[in-house]
């Protein structure tokens, strides 16, 4: 599906799902932003996304995963690495079998026992790793520079002459000299075979005002290819510096469910296609409405943790402790809900906000919680001990309070049933 541009719309930051900053499209802040017309999601979940410790899947899983991301309109799927187990080749080869919709791709070296396992399980498309930086190939690999070029030449022509789409992957090419990394581009592009480079940031350094510099010194010399990226998120920074990439005219956006992946992980899907659409007013087709269930379901087969209050997918980033807040909620419910967050979070499947009792709670709570069980009382000095008894409470349950624990306080105050 092509990307919608919503930014000439009257106010493309406030709709009846979101309420992000104007400033985001003041046209200064915008000047030199070059979205593609056909951004794409390259869900590598099922690959790098299962480097990461601890994390597996099994076939009937690896199935599942695809199903789903094919449901959510991820458009194309990084199905694995064939070479790595039997298992591995069986679950690409069912996922092609199945024609979901999304491209499947697998993932191989540069080599031609590599592509031929790719070839056997009937994929059209594969991904081709080679390390593109002096010093991994010199402490990592133990290769020659030369060597890296001429196994890559040799295997991506092994690829066309198979009829396979070439996805060209430069391992840690971020740490490169440029002056090398635009080599192992150019000769390969002339010499082997690419129809798309990705630019990989294997350990996450680089940061996000360099990326424009990147792409702009590949198109120089791919000009006619997609580019792709690849960003892990050490510092916190992989989907920013993917939205930055994007911006600058890549093309796709290697993204994984939640940011799993190797170490930190790789960029998360869910923060790229938000901000998309959120802050920059790019549609990218997806179903958001499927972006949470995808997550908690992710998290359900493999025993996951997310950070309860992670953005987006989080199961408690809707919540309300905070009296304060919750005397907002009390004024906006119903009338102006975009005044407690950036989006309304049935946008992605998630559970509405809420407020939840605890030791930050205000006297907001204590009405809001009297109103659901439908206990009346003018008495300030009640409201106020079932207050200080909910705080006393949740201090020596180190947790939050379930609305029968709060009308058991309540009913012990009032001196009700």
């Amino acid at each position: 599906m092509m990307a919608t541009i919503h930014n000439k719309s009257a106010t493309p930051w406030k709709t009846d799902k979101w309420y992000t900053s104007p400033w985001n499209f003041i046209p200064e802040v915008r000047e030199g932003m070059k979205f593609s017309p056909n951004i794409q999601f390259h869900d590598v979940s099922l690959r790098d996304g299962e480097q990461q410790a601890g994390l597996l899947f099994n076939k009937d899983q690896k199935i599942a995963l695809a199903e789903k991301l094919a449901e959510l309109g991820i458009q194309r799927i990084e199905a694995g690495m064939p070479v790595v187990s039997e298992q591995d080749a069986q679950a690409i080869k069912e996922i092609v079998k199945r024609n979901l919709g999304p491209k499947i791709f697998s993932f191989a070296r540069c080599m031609k026992e590599d592509v031929k396992r790719s070839v056997d399980i009937g994929v059209k498309n594969i991904v081709m790793e080679v390390p593109a930086s002096d010093h991994i190939l010199k402490y990592a690999y133990r290769w020659e520079f030369e060597k890296a070029i001429e196994v890559s030449i040799e295997a991506t022509l092994y690829a066309k002459e198979n009829g396979l789409y070439v996805s060209f992957f430069t391992i840690d090419g971020t740490r490169a000299d440029i002056d090398d990394y635009l080599k192992i581009v150019d000769r390969v592009a002339s010499e082997g075979h690419m129809d798309e480079l990705t630019v990989v940031d294997t350990f996450g350094g680089l940061n996000p005002h360099s990326v424009p510099y990147l792409i702009k010194k590949v198109k120089e010399h791919i000009p006619d290819k997609p580019i792709g990226v690849h960003f892990h998120d050490d510092f916190g920074l992989g989907a920013a510096t993917t939205i930055m990439g994007l911006a600058s005219g890549a093309d796709i956006a290697h993204t994984s469910i939640s940011g799993i992946g190797e170490r930190a992980g790789n960029a998360p899907y869910e923060d790229v296609a938000m901000a998309l659409l959120t802050m920059y007013g790019v549609d990218t087709g997806l179903r958001y409405e499927k972006i949470y269930p995808l997550s908690k379901y992710l998290r359900e087969i493999t025993g996951l943790t997310v950070r309860q209050n992670r953005g987006i997918v989080g199961d408690y980033v809707a919540d309300i402790e905070s009296g304060i807040v919750a005397a907002w909620y009390k004024n906006v419910e119903g009338i102006a809900p975009l005044e407690l967050s950036p989006f309304l979070y049935d946008l992605v499947g998630h559970p509405d906000t809420k407020v939840v009792i605890g030791k930050l709670s205000g006297l907001p709570t204590v009405d809001i919680y009297l109103d659901k069980l439908g206990i009346q009382t003018d008495d300030k000095d009640a409201k106020a001990e079932i207050l200080k008894r909910i705080k006393d409470t949740a201090l020596e349950k180190r947790r939050l309070l379930t609305i029968e624990e709060f009308e058991e306080i309540a009913a012990s105050v009032l001196d009700k049933p």
